[in-house]
């Protein structure tokens, strides 16, 4: 039975009550009512509130200790459900089985959520790792072994030597710093998100490839330093994407900014995206993660054979948090 028909006949319980009362009582109300008689239906009134009262409890009890069970549900210990406390109220079932659905969608995109977090720290670290071992280490093994040279060799050519091994830890540096570039962007610290942006464009531009044109916003409104980061780093992502795989000839890196939200593009005049192309390669998901973590709306829209926009729009608070 539905909770509509429990509490329409625990009303018409009350109801039939009254009615038995004014029916079989020798109570009698005459015009003007009389002070006796007024106690007699003000008493009578009160027994049929609070008759209705513990009837509506009795009712209700079940959606109420569901939902004392749903406030003890704890995100930090999967897999623990709700069962309906009254098997007999279709409302309770449904609820429970609602709700139920919901923790199984929170605990599937918790896990899709913390296995992407995951696999990308692996990879990032993967990444500096063999960085580190290939270019870093090898450098300073033969800086070592020139070192030694040098050390045992013939004096006159000492100087020369050495020269050589400065040299090569001064690329061994210029390496470690374009790693460590590439982990936290200084220039985004140092001389905010503008020129941060600027000067990526240009380092990527530089190589060959694409030309990348700039269409940035010269004040952006004040932003947190994690939503900085985010516009960063999508854009980051989005230019590399173009530049390795879009064969494009022109890239479009657009930010505009206002009190309301900052809004980033990066357009690309390439092939396209494969309709076939997997959710989770090219850093889609990971650019989808970045901006589910400040709030913002991220999409991205290919035409084969015209080329690739990404979007990302993050709202800003009136004072900028």
């Amino acid at each position: 039975m539905s909770l509509l028909w429990r509490v329409f006949l625990a009303n018409v319980l009350v109801l039939l009550v009254a009615l038995a009362l004014l029916t079989f009582s020798p109570i009698e109300v005459s015009y003007p009512i009389k002070f006796g008689q007024f106690l007699l239906l003000f008493f009578g009134f009160v027994a049929l509130v609070t008759m209705n009262l513990v009837l509506m409890r009795r009712v209700l009890a079940p959606l109420l200790r569901l939902t004392e069970v749903m406030t003890s549900i704890d995100p930090d210990t999967p897999g623990t459900r709700l069962e309906p406390e009254d098997p007999r109220s279709a409302e309770g079932r449904a609820l429970a089985h609602a709700f139920n659905g919901m923790l199984d969608r929170l605990e599937s995109a918790r896990r899709e959520a913390a296995r992407t977090a995951l696999e990308a720290q692996e990879s990032e670290r993967l990444r500096v790792a063999q960085e580190l071992h290939d270019e870093v280490g090898q450098t300073l093994t033969a800086v070592t072994l020139q070192a030694e040279r040098a050390a045992e060799g013939d004096p006159d050519h000492a100087n020369q030597a050495l020269r050589d091994v400065a040299h090569a830890v001064r690329d061994s540096l210029d390496e470690v710093r374009r790693i460590a570039r590439e982990l936290r962007p200084e220039a985004l610290d140092d001389l905010g998100l503008v020129n941060a942006l600027i000067a990526l464009c240009n380092r990527l531009d530089g190589q060959d490839g694409p030309r990348i044109e700039r269409d940035l916003q010269g004040s952006l409104p004040p932003m947190p330093p994690e939503v900085e980061l985010v516009v960063y780093r999508i854009a980051q992502e989005g230019l590399t994407n173009a530049v390795r795989h879009a064969k494009a000839h022109t890239i479009t890196l657009w930010v505009q900014g206002d009190a309301e939200s900052v809004a980033l593009r990066v357009r690309d005049d390439g092939v396209g995206m494969p309709r076939e192309l997997p959710e989770g390669t090219s850093g889609i998901a990971g650019m989808r993660e970045r901006s589910i973590l400040v709030g913002g709306r991220f999409s991205i829209e290919s035409i084969p054979r015209r080329g690739t926009e990404v979007r990302l729009r993050i709202p800003l608070d009136h004072d900028g948090r």
